[in-house]
């Protein structure tokens, strides 16, 4: 919509600006809105958490499984063949079946050794497996 200029009111030649305070207010209000709707579309889940106590908690169990690239089975250190380590692993199953395994085998191992190593922990209650490695050198 064109206005009229005051000094040339006789004559209706029209400003040739735009009148910015109707975008002003509009740009005001919009920025109102968002300001009080924004902090009432966070989605917050109130929970009651446990208190935590501050006692160290004792360290957790731990065996290291190792298979060298030959295909023999090590428990912690200690050569054993495959029928020892199902043994074992259904041992540790039914007394602490919270035992972290840890697992390291040689990077030419089969993976079928590997795999039946775990088969074994899992077919005896033992789900936290972990596999040892060791970090690539920093160039790679």
């Amino acid at each position: 919509m064109a206005f009229l200029n005051p000094g040339a009111a006789g004559r209706g030649v029209p400003r040739a600006e735009i009148n910015m305070i109707p975008l002003i207010d509009v740009m005001l209000v919009l920025l109102v809105i968002f300001m009080i709707t924004a902090p009432l579309l966070t989605h917050a889940v109130k929970l009651d958490l446990p208190q935590a106590s501050s006692s160290h908690e004792a360290a957790a169990d731990k065996v290291d499984v190792s298979i060298d690239a030959a295909g023999h089975y090590y428990w912690n250190g200690e050569p054993v063949d495959a029928a020892t380590l199902a043994a074992r692993f259904a041992g540790l199953g039914r007394s602490r079946p919270s035992t972290e395994i840890h697992l390291y085998a040689d990077k030419t191992t089969r993976y079928e050794q590997v795999a039946e190593a775990m088969a074994q922990a899992a077919r005896a209650g033992l789900g936290r497996i972990g596999f040892v490695t060791q970090p690539a050198p920093a160039g790679r």
